[in-house]
């Protein structure tokens, strides 16, 4: 049964146009094609990237972090309650007005307390603010040099200017060796974050996030096997050229420096824009569409491929809606007001973090009754000389 499936599976008329076979890919004459064993070394080399990760996030970011003054935020410990703890273990972070009542009962609290032991519960659960400024350093990090090393890759190409370029000869199209380890290397990382997204700070997004990372190792592992190389380092290239500018603005954001923030979140949105919503629609996915048409009748491979592209293109609308909504909050001042009627340099801060991220819940009722007594207080706790952003 299983050679079955494994034949069906690898039956050329699912990968390749009609009266092509796999034979036709077979190295000679010093020409080297894609094989799919090729990818099983992707999957050690994604438990290189973590180790790799786990070292640079210790050696190089941490420090960075005590060098840009990222400070983690004091947070009120939920005292500790058995009745409470094993409902919000069990049952729900999140309890309902009626849940809140029998739990009161139950707990001996009133139910003002339930509710601010259930907040100070969930944002001690949260990721720290290190722990977030160290993510965003490694994707940083990766997605700028993936990018310079994506260009260098594909800028002396004929098929970087003209797209047409891409399917000349398909698919007898031998690999070259910068285009082997671009792909390795992608995916690779690829297949890191799906198996460290339990782990990773999670985000409202989180099930979108898990779509696009299966839906990127899907069409990368399949342009490989059915040779669409060239334009899978094209599609990779155009990714990458704006997931560095987030991933830095956030890490400007966590240190404090609001400024910085601001202009590379500007960039960020225009870039992103640019390359998934007219880049990639109205050139690359016609090159993928329109142009292999000329050359050979549609066949499953060539609708699996456009289908996944439509995916990706779906979670690019789905974001560049939220970063148009982000982006209306900052043009129009829809910061917090600060003490003398000015916005503050929150801004950034919103646009980051408030659309895709889970933020800290703050015991308002608390803070209400402690400002009498103590002035100001964050998160909770009073406010001492904590009023000088860095604003560079």
């Amino acid at each position: 049964m299983f050679q079955t499936l494994y034949s069906y599976f690898w039956w050329e008329r699912l990968w390749l146009p009609a009266n092509l076979t796999w034979a036709d890919l077979e190295d000679r004459d010093g020409r080297v094609y894609a094989k799919a064993s090729d990818l099983y070394i992707t999957i050690p080399l994604a438990f290189l990237f973590l180790i790799v990760r786990h070292l640079f996030e210790m050696y190089v970011a941490t420090p960075l972090a005590g060098l840009l003054n990222v400070k983690e935020k004091i947070r009120l410990k939920a005292t500790p309650n058995a009745v409470l703890e094993k409902f919000y273990a069990a049952t729900t972070k999140h309890p309902k007005q009626a849940d809140v009542e029998m739990l009161s009962k139950k707990s001996g609290c009133t139910v003002r307390q339930v509710e601010r032991w259930f907040r100070r519960r969930r944002n001690q659960d949260r990721p720290s603010l290190l722990k977030k400024f160290r993510e965003a350093s490694w994707r940083f990090t990766f997605y700028l040099i993936a990018f310079i090393a994506g260009m260098a890759v594909i800028v002396d190409k004929p098929w970087f200017y003209d797209l047409r370029e891409v399917w000349k000869g398909y698919p007898i199209q031998s690999m070259l060796p910068s285009q082997y380890w671009y792909y390795m290397i992608e995916l690779s990382f690829y297949w890191s974050l799906l198996f460290s997204i339990a782990s990773d700070v999670k985000r409202k997004d989180f099930k979108e996030q898990i779509i696009h990372h299966v839906a990127t190792i899907i069409l990368i592992s399949f342009s490989w096997f059915a040779n669409y190389i060239r334009a899978g380092t094209l599609i990779m290239a155009l990714h990458d050229s704006s997931d560095y500018l987030l991933e830095s603005a956030k890490m400007f954001n966590y240190a404090g420096w609001r400024n910085t923030c601001n202009n590379i979140f500007i960039v960020f949105a225009a870039v992103f824009i640019v390359t998934r919503l007219v880049i990639l629609p109205f050139w690359i996915m016609h090159c993928t569409v329109v142009y292999p048409l000329d050359l050979y009748p549609a066949f499953f491979g060539y609708y699996f491929f456009n289908f996944m592209m439509a995916v990706l293109q779906s979670l690019h609308i789905f974001w560049a809606y939220l970063i148009i909504r982000m982006a209306q909050k900052f043009i129009t001042g829809k910061a917090r007001q600060g003490s003398g009627g000015g916005l503050q340099p929150s801004c950034c801060r919103e646009v980051v973090e408030d659309e895709r991220s889970d933020r800290e819940e703050t015991d308002n009722s608390e803070e209400e009754e402690e400002v009498a007594k103590n002035g100001p207080l964050s998160n909770g706790h009073p406010v001492l000389n904590n009023n000088h952003r860095k604003n560079d």
